[in-house]
């Protein structure tokens, strides 16, 4: 388990003939993992549209015309009816996003607060992805019973001024550092097809591999490319390097969840199977993912019988 690998070192994992950067990390997945088993996560849009954030990837940004309506936080009752429904498709994690860019005090918090808690009494996961958060904030998210707190980085540092200009990398990292101090677990990964070089996507990973201890969950995205957000019409990325990511990331980090996220409706069953091969270890199901398509539950059933996989029943 290191927390010290260099850009260097990863770019020579990562670039390595495809036949053994699958079966390196293969041969790690399976010194810590389940190769059969796959975590089910169900992703509800808790409050939908209206964020004062410019990523420039989201089709929630209050900057761009994208069709999302702006929709007010949602009750407790209708968050835990599709934890209910999430739990009956296979699920383990339930995970609750907001389109906020920092946690509001007072009665919206104390709603997700009461979330968490029915989450957890279902026997589930809870998951949060609300945006910044003070330290009381997070305290009080432990004390609900959050199992994990996703605060994604996106991409590298050096490339994060080309995505983003209202936050900074540091804020993020801050974020993170709260999280841990809680006592929560980390959910952070990034996203590709927005741009960057491999280069930026050594450096992403060396900064996510150099978090001490590693992110618990590591969710590894393909760009869904969304009309009237900046990147709408940003190049197609080739599959491969999502398996190429998704390996080295399961190189860098053994004992992580690599969640397989948004992207995957754009795969063939085949570019999936090699995901899975390379330590993908977790999906996002639903048909939606926030407000981006997802493959609906049929679908990953047809899928894993078809590579005899199976949803793991228990929770990590």
């Amino acid at each position: 388990m290191r927390h010290d690998w260099t850009v260097k070192e990863i770019a020579a994992i990562y670039t390595e003939p495809l036949p053994d950067l699958i079966f390196r990390a293969q041969t790690v997945h399976r010194a810590r993992h389940r190769p059969d088993q796959v975590q089910g996560c169900v992703l509800l849009s808790i409050k939908t549209g209206g964020c004062p954030e410019d990523c420039a990837y989201c089709p929630q940004s209050a900057h761009y015309k994208t069709g999302v309506n702006r929709e007010g936080l949602v009750s407790v009752e209708e968050a835990l009816t599709a934890a209910k429904n999430a739990k009956a498709q296979g699920a383990t994690r339930f995970c609750m996003g907001a389109a906020w860019r920092d946690i509001p005090k007072g009665e919206q918090f104390d709603q997700v607060l009461a979330m968490v808690r029915g989450v957890r009494a279902l026997g589930m996961e809870a998951c949060c992805t609300l945006g910044m958060l003070t330290d009381e904030q997070a305290q009080a998210l432990a004390e609900a019973g959050l199992t994990a707190y996703n605060h994604n980085l996106d991409t590298s540092a050096e490339f994060y001024g080309e995505i983003i200009s209202t936050r900074t990398y540091q804020d993020r990292l801050t974020t993170l550092d709260r999280v841990r101090r809680a006592g929560v677990t980390v959910c952070c990964g990034g996203i590709i097809g927005m741009g960057e070089s491999r280069t930026e996507r050594y450096r992403l990973l060396r900064e996510l591999s150099s978090l001490n201890p590693h992110p618990e969950s590591v969710p590894v995205n393909m760009l869904v490319r969304v009309e009237g957000t900046p990147l709408a019409h940003a190049k197609e990325e080739d599959p491969l390097e999502l398996v190429r990511m998704i390996a080295t990331a399961r190189i860098l980090m053994p004992a992580s969840m690599v969640r397989l996220s948004a992207g995957r409706l754009s795969l063939s069953d085949e570019a999936q199977a090699l995901c899975f091969l390379a330590g993908a270890n977790s999906i996002f199901m639903g048909d939606k993912l926030l407000t981006t398509p997802n493959p609906e539950a049929n679908e990953d059933r047809r899928l894993f019988e078809k590579l005899g996989m199976s949803l793991s029943h228990a929770t990590v």
